[in-house]
């Protein structure tokens, strides 16, 4: 008696049925993930933005493009903590709320910035210098920027670390006449060209910058191709 082999015939899957559907999906699939992907990238690991103005000069130049690393700052805050950048980094961080800023300066609140931005708000992200922190006393007196603190009872000027040549870093003269201490939970930032009003800082009018609106430092420069440098 010979065995017989049942072939059972399979029902095509829906798919199979309609290859076109299943390309649409695959497609939609993978737009999606970039999109999340790129979503997640530029809040948690880096952003770039462009360069207005000439505040920066000689560091950075109008037009110039940065890339900003936002993963030291995203680290700080899944620890808990505040992001804390290095004395003498360029950093970018969310311009003042102007509604909040009159309602804290009617209640009479000293440093009026808040950590929130509306979308409204035009020139909403800043790059400057991170000159000073919590407790430093920082004087503009005679074109010279000097910082004083423990270490520096006599105060010290920096800006010769970060000055590379007279066309690349802080220029020499600084304008002003200034004489704070920084309070706490706050920068004191500068831009690099600080001759005359070319630079709105914590010199003349910004005010310290609380911690919690820091984006992040500036990690390389992308554009003009011909002058990619990182910091």
């Amino acid at each position: 008696m010979l065995n017989r082999d049942i072939i059972l015939q399979m029902e095509p899957t829906f798919f199979q049925k309609h290859p076109l559907f299943k390309d649409i999906l695959s497609l939609v699939v993978f737009v999606t993930a970039i999109v999340l992907c790129t979503l997640f990238l530029n809040t948690y690991i880096y952003r770039t933005y462009d360069v207005v103005g000439s505040s920066m000069e000689n560091t950075l130049q109008n037009a110039d493009r940065v890339v900003v690393n936002r993963a030291a700052v995203s680290w700080a805050h899944f620890l808990g903590q505040e992001y804390v950048p290095e004395r003498g980094q360029v950093i970018v961080f969310m311009n003042e709320d102007e509604e909040k800023v009159k309602e804290y300066k009617e209640a009479g609140v000293k440093n009026p910035m808040t950590c929130t931005v509306p979308n409204s708000v035009s020139d909403q992200y800043i790059i400057k210098r991170v000159i000073a922190f919590p407790g430093e006393r920082v004087t503009v007196k005679d074109g010279i920027m000097k910082i004083y603190n423990e270490e520096h009872p006599d105060g010290f000027i920096y800006d010769e670390e970060w000055r590379k040549s007279d066309t690349d870093g802080p220029k020499k003269h600084t304008s002003g006449e200034v004489d704070m201490v920084v309070p706490e939970g706050e920068l004191f930032v500068s831009g690099d060209n600080r001759e005359g009003s070319n630079s709105w800082d914590s010199r003349n009018g910004l005010g310290t910058i609380p911690y919690c609106r820091i984006i992040g430092p500036v990690i390389m420069r992308l554009f003009p191709f011909n002058k990619i440098r990182g910091f």
